[in-house]
């Protein structure tokens, strides 16, 4: 794959090409589906437009729980293919994206209440394993009540049976997301951010081309294609009946939050898995970085997707399944850093819970030229994205079918981070923070999200004013990077989508604000009046998604 720019200015050039070709495929939604179809599309050397109404990843593929997984839960739904393939998708992404994707170990305490037998948790760990074909990154093990405990303090151990260990992963979704764009720029797509579908213009019974406006710039656009594919996710009937009038619902959207604690609270270095109530719910709790997550919830939502936020009966029902699984944790409301909600894309398929709705995806090929790829898991999207494509193509010409027949899908998406280099990454931090002075553990953790770009981080640290601490200027570094490279426009889109300051910091990361915010007006040349505009709307969210929170804003 070869490098490009995928910058704030690149966005501009890309909205002029959107109204000046006609493409192979145009794909509205860029969340991490349409970032798949973009890139396995693109490897493919087809011609490639995307657009996005938001911010990438702005809607599920940035509010998931940030797991990589098979789904140990949807064996007990017999669910084997879907889990068989989840395993094998995961095992790439470790290739494809280790600076994203980590190994992760999991916990599974049962007591003398818990639906399953050990007997029957024993039984579902060795089809696990089976289905991984042996290759997850360490085997399932049986853990008696006093090692359970063992590994994971503050765990109630009163009726305890004993827990299962095995592994799966966590990842940053909201980066994969972008970093998946990137390749599919690099591989020839247009993809922009902040355009917004609004309607189709028919040649006949077909759908010739979207209608487009910059919701920057207010400016429309007109984008032609040869087919077109939906991929938003949870957002699929409402773009349906806007682009196309008439339409039947194919969504059962689902309510999912999590709450954000530091991990000091909750100090586990081994996620759990905590069975929540009859109505078959698994709730987890993931350690990652500064910050361990609880979630999900899983109710209906008839809603906007766009207008989710989590209330106070969320955040009273995830506590109360804390303090039942970790009573000596005394953990308490205040306690909570953050919370972040999100809508689930789940295909209607008449069960009678949201939980027991299948993740399997969706590939709708409507007659009017327009096809809705929707549903399934994050896990699994470049196989979805693959699978998508290819029925696309049936629509195709044979000499075309032909020569966009194979994908390159399976590569590295940076080309700069690739397994066996990312592996041997801390061995490098003694020797560059000789050579620039920095910290060591602020090289560590660039080398850990960016593996060898991170140099290109280190490099604009050095030339940042210091002013600001080191920690400030780190965060400054990240964003200057984010502008430059993930087309970042708002400090809202850098708090949320590409940092985990408004999640695993303290005060929602409101101590960098002055830091960041000087290095994006700078960068921009903002006007002291849209600085404000753009903390406003980083407040906004905030209150929001905290509207739950006792204590005003920490921002404000």
């Amino acid at each position: 794959m070869a490098e490009v720019s995928f910058s704030s200015a690149d966005r501009e050039k890309n909205i002029q090409k959107l109204g000046q070709q006609v493409f192979d495929l145009a794909i509205i939604g860029g969340g991490i589906t349409g970032a798949g179809v973009a890139r396995d599309a693109a490897s493919r050397g087809m011609k490639v437009a995307l657009i996005e109404a938001n911010d990438f990843a702005f809607g599920t593929s940035s509010r998931s729980s940030k797991l990589v997984h098979g789904g140990i839960r949807y064996l007990e739904n017999k669910e084997f293919g879907l889990v068989f393939e989840a395993l094998s998708e995961r095992r790439r992404l470790f290739e494809m994206a280790p600076h994203l994707v980590h190994p992760l170990r999991f916990v599974f305490p049962l007591y003398d209440d818990s639906r399953f037998s050990m007997g029957l948790i024993g039984m579902g760990m060795w089809l696990y394993d089976i289905l991984a074909l042996f290759e997850s990154p360490e085997m399932h093990e049986r853990l008696s009540p006093t090692e359970a405990v063992a590994r994971l303090p503050f765990l109630k151990a009163k009726g305890l049976r004993g827990a299962y260990a095995y592994s799966d992963a966590y990842m940053d979704d909201d980066r994969l997301t972008i970093e998946t764009l990137r390749s599919a720029a690099a591989m020839g797509a247009t993809c922009v951010n902040y355009v917004r579908a609004t309607g189709a213009r028919f040649e006949g019974q077909q759908v010739a081309a979207i209608l487009a406006e910059d919701q920057i710039a207010k400016t429309k656009v007109e984008i032609r294609a040869r087919h077109f594919v939906s991929t938003v996710g949870p957002w699929t009937d409402l773009v349906g009946q806007e682009l196309l009038g008439t339409w039947h619902k194919l969504m059962r959207p689902s309510k999912g939050i999590h709450l954000t604690l530091p991990r000091e609270r909750v100090p586990v270095s081994s996620a759990v898995v905590m069975g929540a109530d009859s109505q078959k719910r698994i709730i987890f709790l993931i350690p990652r970085h500064e910050m361990v997550i609880v979630g999900t919830t899983d109710t209906d939502y008839p809603g906007n997707p766009a207008e989710v936020c989590t209330q106070q009966e969320d955040v009273n029902y995830l506590l109360k399944i804390l303090r039942e699984y970790f009573p000596g944790a005394d953990l308490k409301e205040e306690d909570v850093i953050s919370s972040y909600s999100g809508v689930r894309p789940l295909v209607h398929d008449d069960s009678m819970s949201e939980s027991g709705t299948s993740r399997e995806h969706l590939i709708l090929h409507d007659p009017r030229n327009i096809t809705f790829v929707t549903g399934g898991k994050y896990t699994t999207y470049r196989h979805m994205s693959q699978q998508a494509v290819e029925a696309i193509l049936g629509f195709y010409p044979t000499e075309d079918q032909a020569r966009f027949a194979r994908n390159r899908t399976k590569e590295p998406l940076n080309p700069l981070v690739d397994q066996e280099s990312y592996g041997k990454r801390e061995r490098l931090v003694p020797q560059l923070a000789r050579e620039t002075g920095i910290t060591p553990k602020l090289i560590s953790a660039w080398l850990e999200r960016h593996g060898q770009e991170g140099l290109r981080l280190m490099e604009i640290f050095t030339q940042l004013p210091d002013h600001f601490s080191e920690e400030v200027r780190f965060w400054q570094a990240e964003a200057i990077f984010a502008i430059k490279n993930t087309m970042c426009l708002h400090l809202s889109d850098f708090y949320l989508r590409r940092s985990p300051l408004f999640l695993a910091s303290e005060k929602n990361g409101a101590k960098f604000l002055p830091g960041v915010l000087e290095a994006m007006a700078s960068l921009y040349g903002w006007s002291d009046a849209r600085q404000r505009e753009e903390k406003e709307r980083l407040f906004a969210h905030a209150r929001r998604e905290l509207g739950w929170k006792k204590s005003v804003s920490p921002f404000e």
